[in-house]
């Protein structure tokens, strides 16, 4: 080894200095070192670009990610906004397809305003009429200018069911046209009793078949959701007919008498006409086996998917053994039974006789203008039938009937006290015209529109027209008897004794449905058959 000297302070000190070998070894190991340290140098922005690789790639997945859980919960919230609205709306209800069944509902509704027009059209003419037409001392003829129209109605109502069934509710809405016309022009041109009582009798067999067929028709077409305030339209335009009646009393003289009869005739034509473009009952035509006519119809009415909602009816056509029962045996039935039972009821609850005679009363308990109270009376009519159609599907029909009832029954008690009670004699006017008001307001809450409406809704489709049928032929036979009787009733035995009578009639109206109406509120018509099986 070589050595050199140092000299430090006064010391020589000795380094020894590397051989050849060493230094070479010590010079590989350094550029070895070197190298490795270029290389982890050069390495260096290949690992910063890999790594800003990854964060711009993860980067780029967790915007991706947040974009797609946001859309993910806009898809929840919009599923779950269509869930609400489905479960508010259906099809049936959208604008589209509600529209044709309101104008059908509208136009059949012209059967209904005719049957109130000529039950009431009378109320303010009948001295008039019997005076130019010679019978004013006859009471048989003056009572048989209510009661024709009536017996007519018996008549057209019984034929109702056969037509209605086998013809079809529009052609029947059609036919019923003919003698509502013929009628009211013979009415209008009568010289003599016979040809005015013959005219009646023509106007009342129209009004006795539309009777049996409107309600059946606007059940049918109308949707689930809306029957009962549909349904409740029938009874409402029977109101509007009957005010119309007695307003025409006020505006028009009773001398001119002819020109209200005339005016009668033209609600038939537009009738007429209008169901030129109606589509026929999907239902009907479903029970008669035109499946395509039955779709196509339900298409028109209720939208593109108005086939779908015919629902189970679509498996129930034919003449099965319901169609082919005779009458007897419909009797029988349970539906049946119900609805002539709540039409029973409410003719001798007393309020055809209240709208008939309702200025003769009036008169009698010493109100000077019993015209324009008579009018009254008939808006209250009208008032409460559309409170009913708001309240029917929320209080469903066996609640409307029972409280219907019950405030006619009150009322009718309420007036015999104002009659009977000596204390109360001073101020029997005002008793009789609020105790008229109380009780056609509870009418038209219940007693008025339901049972039309409850009819088609408890019996089969294939019975519905016939069922139908029988309940109004109960209807106008009960209708008749009032009409013609309760002028001498009320002459034997006075307005309270008539008035009990027709009190004690709610109070077993109230147990008859308490003890025996099934509730169809918020049912489809398919389902209330199964209740009722």
């Amino acid at each position: 080894m070589l050595s050199r000297q140092i000299l430090r302070g006064s010391s020589i000190v000795h380094v020894a200095r590397p051989t050849n070998k060493l230094g070479h070894l010590c010079s590989t190991r350094l550029a070895a070192a070197g190298k490795q340290t270029s290389r982890r140098q050069s390495a260096r922005p290949v690992l910063q670009q890999d790594v800003g690789k990854l964060a711009s790639s993860a980067s780029t997945e967790c915007r991706q990610s947040r974009k797609a859980r946001q859309g993910h919960r806009s898809r929840v919230v919009a599923n779950a906004t269509n869930s609400i609205q489905a479960s508010h709306t259906s099809p049936e209800s959208s604008k589209s397809s509600l529209t044709p069944v309101l104008i059908a509902v509208a136009i059949a509704s012209l059967g209904a305003l005719l049957f109130g027009l000529h039950v009431a059209i009378v109320n303010g003419l009948q001295d008039a009429v019997s005076a130019e037409l010679g019978f004013s001392g006859n009471t048989g003829l003056r009572g048989a200018m209510v009661s024709m129209v009536l017996a007519g109605a018996t008549i057209g109502s019984t034929s109702g069911s056969g037509l209605a069934d086998g013809l079809g509710r529009r052609k029947s809405f059609l036919l019923s046209a003919v003698p509502l016309v013929i009628g009211s022009i013979l009415c209008a041109t009568a010289g003599s009793a016979n040809a005015l009582l013959a005219g009646r009798f023509l106007c009342g067999m129209g009004i006795g078949l539309t009777s049996a067929v409107t309600p059946v028709y606007i059940s049918e077409v109308a949707p689930t959701h809306l029957r009962g305030t549909l349904g409740s339209v029938n009874q409402l335009v029977i109101c509007f007919g009957i005010l119309g009646a007695l307003v025409c009393n006020i505006v028009i003289p009773a001398t001119q008498w002819r020109t209200i009869f005339a005016l009668t005739a033209i609600p038939p034509v537009l009738l007429f006409l209008g169901m030129l473009g109606q589509p026929e009952s999907p239902r009907w035509l479903v029970q008669k086996n035109r499946t395509s006519e039955a779709e196509q119809s339900a298409r028109k009415l209720w939208g593109s998917d108005g086939a779908s909602q015919l629902g189970d009816s679509k498996s129930g056509g034919g003449q099965t053994l319901e169609a082919k029962q005779s009458t007897a045996q419909l009797l029988g039935v349970r539906g049946v039974q119900i609805g002539i039972a709540l039409f029973v009821l409410q003719q001798f609850a007393g309020i055809n006789a209240v709208m008939y005679f309702s200025t003769q009363v009036f008169k009698e308990a010493g109100i000077q203008n019993a015209a324009t109270a008579s009018a009254a009376i008939g808006l209250v009519n009208v008032v409460g039938t559309i409170i009913a159609g708001s309240l029917i599907e929320k209080a469903g029909r066996v609640q409307l009937l029972t409280v219907s009832f019950t405030g006619m029954c009150i009322s009718m008690f309420a007036m015999v006290a104002g009659r009977s009670l000596p204390q109360l004699a001073s101020s029997a006017g005002t008793i009789a015209f609020a105790g008229t008001v109380a009780y056609v307001l509870s009418f038209a809450l219940g007693a008025g529109p339901v049972p039309g409406l409850l009819v088609p809704e408890i019996n089969t489709e294939q019975m519905r027209g016939r069922a139908m049928s029988l309940a109004m032929t109960a209807h106008w036979v009960c209708n008749f008897a009032v009409g013609q009787f309760f002028d001498y009733a009320r002459v034997q035995w006075g307005a309270a004794g008539i008035f009990a009578f027709f009190g004690a009639m709610c109070a077993v109206a109230v147990l008859f449905i308490k003890s025996s109406v099934p509730e169809t509120k918020g049912r489809s018509l398919e389902e209330v058959q199964a209740m009722l099986a």
